[in-house]
């Protein structure tokens, strides 16, 4: 609300659903302004306008200038018609009386589905939309007031190309001072694209370490945030939720076989606009002790419409069977006994694990309390000899019993 500082004690803009927390294209918004003046007033007019625009600037440090760009998606003006609520005086103004609030409605159609990009905030820019009023006062200056409304354009996950399964494999060469060390790979897939706050992403993945390094795998989601203007970007990276899974020791792989990620409370993806956009992906990676992280990167939609579900069970049965008979053989009968002390010993020199897997940076998902357990990276070398042999023949027809008679 503004205050005039002579005859406006009332001078605000409301919107009809007070409760409603978004719109969407092709949908109506409507209000009223409201008017009440302290004494009698003339007024020259009133107006309404409605803008929505997407703004970035990327602030310039040192020897930099700034830089900004501007793309708008509604423009709307409207002249508020007076003269059915106020009188007019000599000079064509409208008089105002004191003591009465009056009420002026107005109303506009947001333009079609797919016109309009949902709004947004961040670091260096925002996507903003508002209704300003406008009075002007003859001999005066104008005074005015605006109401931002938020703006979400709805987004399907049902959409064929975000039901499609995504999937990604990658490995590296892992070396110490130059000497090779092994290598590390990932392969994983997830069923689908798109997503809804709420659902849970179902991980399948396959982890092999051949290094001497004992290795640690997670997920997380991140988000990208881009900011375009004058030709340069500007790129922040978020990481928003994790999962870990157990070390992997040298010589071993792991398997995740829907393990599962909550997507969070998230704003959807930002698309539509060629300023600034906002994408989130699903994040897979080792961190491996004393050199870069492995990532593979599988791209998320996030989404308005939930997963209607219409063959879910079918697609993830079939996607879980096809991942483990490419990933993995199970043996035909359990090992012999005669082998145990051989399958258990493993040879090498104790070394301690570190406790930061990141290198120094400390991940969110990992607790500062945490204590590793004095992990190693090989364990202490021993022997279990086997069991004793055994046989089901009956030692009292071997060796029967003797009789003793007593006189």
């Amino acid at each position: 609300m503004v205050l005039s500082p002579g005859n406006l004690k009332l001078f605000r803009l409301l919107f009809s659903d007070a409760g409603r927390s978004f719109y969407s294209g092709g949908e109506k918004l409507s209000g009223c302004v409201q008017l009440e003046a302290a004494e009698p007033c003339r007024l020259a007019g009133l107006a309404v306008a409605a803008a929505g625009r997407a703004r970035v600037e990327l602030r310039g440090g040192k020897n930099r200038k700034s830089r900004s760009q501007e793309e708008e998606y509604l423009k709307y003006e409207e002249e508020v018609r007076l003269e059915e609520q106020l009188g007019r005086d000599s000079d064509g103004c409208f008089l105002l009386p004191a003591g009465k609030t009056f009420s002026f409605q107005f109303g506009f159609e947001l333009p079609a589905p797919g016109c309009l990009v949902s709004s947004y905030r961040g670091k260096f820019g925002h996507i903003r939309y508002y209704v300003r009023a406008v009075v002007d006062r003859p001999s005066q200056r104008a005074l005015w007031c605006e109401r931002e409304f938020e703006v979400e354009e709805p987004l399907d996950v049902n959409r064929p190309d975000l039901l499609a399964p995504a999937a990604a494999s990658r490995q590296k060469r892992v070396t110490c001072l130059f000497i090779p060390d092994g290598q590390v790979s990932i392969s994983a897939r997830i069923d689908r694209k798109g997503f809804c706050e709420g659902e849970d992403i179902s991980i399948n993945a396959k982890f092999e370490n051949t290094c001497s390094r004992i290795v640690v795998p997670k997920a997380a989601i991140i988000a990208k945030h881009s900011y375009v203007a004058d030709g340069h970007t500007k790129e922040l990276c978020q990481k928003l939720s994790a999962v870990r899974g157990n070390h992997i020791i040298s010589g071993m792989c792991d398997m995740w076989q829907g393990k599962t990620i909550r997507v969070p409370k998230l704003k959807p993806s930002l698309l539509g606009c060629d300023i600034i956009k906002v994408d989130y992906a699903l994040m897979i990676y080792l961190h491996i002790p004393g050199s870069e992280k492995l990532v593979v990167e599988l791209p998320l939609v996030i989404g308005t419409v939930p997963f209607s579900g219409v063959g879910s069970r079918t697609s993830s049965v079939s996607s879980q069977v096809g991942s483990l008979s490419s990933w993995s053989s199970f043996p035909s009968a359990p090992p012999s006994y005669s082998n145990i002390h051989r399958d258990l010993r493993v040879d090498g020199l104790r070394t301690p694990l570190l406790h930061d897997y990141d290198g120094g940076e400390k991940d969110e998902d990992e607790d500062e309390d945490e204590d590793e357990g004095g992990l190693f990276m090989r364990a202490p070398e021993q022997y279990y000899p086997p069991p004793p042999a055994y046989s089901e023949v009956d030692q009292d027809s071997v060796n029967p019993p003797q009789v003793v008679q007593v006189f």
